[in-house]
This record gives structure tokens, C-alpha cells and sequence, in this order.
């Protein structure tokens, strides 16, 4: 196990369900209650235009006029900055410890990113406010790419900005076809399901500084 991790360079994290917290049902309630849907309706919109959202193929009005006319209803153009609110709030929850970890990481050398899919409104949000993206070495985020995980392009991309080879970098994501693409390219990755459930299976498998 020593012998694999001497060659771990770089940390990779995904943003939405590592570094932040997933949203809360009452966020999602709330949003759905502003946007005129049900909440069923909502969250199964708000997810089905994602990708090319995420890819930059989309502009924020553009996406949430598909999300809010999803039912047949009539678009209203004011809602789409309230929309626009609830989607930077639903991932601001950051987990303090993926920063703290980063930064101790950062400090043995080991370089530290972010790399995830993101819609252009929360990623020139976190790009504006200071509190998480100095934690990293470096950002890449989908909607500046134009593609989106799991296809090769952005983890190449991603690798080549942090200044790592693939067989040197550690990839932690929540979504297992994320976990597959990074693995495909040659990069070492991990699903996470908790901070808890990886310091128990995840790092182990890895000579990586434990978190203090």
C-alpha cells in the first residue's frame, strides 16, 4: 500500500457532495414553492437539463426556462434571479474539514483541486467570494470547459492544470460514473459518501496525511 501511494502528487476533489454538503430538503422545498412546481416536478426538472447546463451549453435563463415551463406553464422572466439565488444557496454548506485537509495537504506538497461540474452562476459566485477556492492549488469547472465529467476531456484538462500525470492523482467524487472516468484516464479515485465513510476505507488506501 506504501508503494502505490509514493506516487500520489495531486488531490482532486469534486465540489457538490465533497467539498459542500448536498442541499437540504428544505432548500429544495423552498425552491420549489418559489419556482410554481411541485416539488416533485421540480427536483426531477432541476436535474434533467443539468448536463448541458453544466457544459456551458446553456445560459442561465435558458436553463431555467426549461426547468420553470417543464409542466406546460407559462415562463415568467422574473423568476429567474430568485432561481438563480436558490441554486448558489442550494451549495454553499462548505465542509470545513475537505479545507482543512486541503490546506495540510498543500503544506506536506502535494497539490489539491477542485475539479466538478458546475453551472455558470455558482462557479463566478465562488469565484467572487473568498472562503474555499484558496484552499485549492487550482479550479476547473465544467461551464469554463465546456464538458462535463464523465467524458475524458475535462479530467485531462483538470490534470494538466495541476501540473500532475493521471497515475499520480487521487480523484474523490459522490457519483460513481465520475469515479469510472477518472479511473478510464489512469487516475486513482475514490466515491465518497461521507467524510466519515472515506477516513474509514478511502484514505487507508493511501500513505496520505491523515486529517488533524
Amino acid at each position: 500500500m506504501a508503494e502505490l501511494a509514493k506516487t500520489i502528487r495531486a488531490v482532486l476533489f469534486d465540489y457538490g457532495g465533497v467539498v459542500c454538503f448536498h442541499p437540504e430538503d428544505q432548500q429544495f422545498a423552498d425552491a420549489a414553492r418559489d419556482s410554481g412546481l411541485t416539488l416533485e416536478d421540480f427536483i426531477l426538472a432541476f436535474w434533467l437539463h443539468r448536463i448541458p447546463y453544466d457544459a456551458g451549453k446553456l445560459t442561465p435563463e435558458e436553463y431555467w426556462r426549461e426547468v420553470l415551463t417543464s409542466t406546460g406553464g407559462e415562463f415568467d422572466p422574473a423568476r429567474v434571479p430568485i432561481m438563480i439565488q436558490h441554486e448558489i444557496s442550494f451549495w454553499l454548506r462548505i465542509d470545513q474539514r475537505i479545507l482543512d485537509w486541503s490546506d495540510q495537504l498543500r503544506a506536506r506538497g502535494i497539490r489539491t483541486g477542485i475539479l466538478s461540474n458546475m453551472p455558470p452562476p455558482l462557479g463566478l459566485h465562488l469565484r467572487g467570494h473568498a472562503g474555499c477556492l484558496e484552499h485549492f492549488d487550482h479550479t476547473t469547472f465544467s461551464f469554463e470547459t465546456l464538458s462535463v465529467k464523465p467524458a475524458p476531456e475535462i479530467y485531462h484538462d483538470s490534470l494538466a492544470a495541476i501540473g500532475a500525470q493521471a497515475g499520480e492523482t487521487l480523484f474523490l467524487d459522490d457519483r460513481a460514473e465520475n469515479v469510472a472516468g477518472a479511473r478510464e484516464v489512469g487516475m486513482y479515485s475514490e466515491q465518497f459518501e461521507s467524510w466519515e465513510g472515506f477516513l474509514a476505507t478511502g484514505l487507508p488506501r493511501y500513505a496520505l496525511p491523515a486529517p488533524v
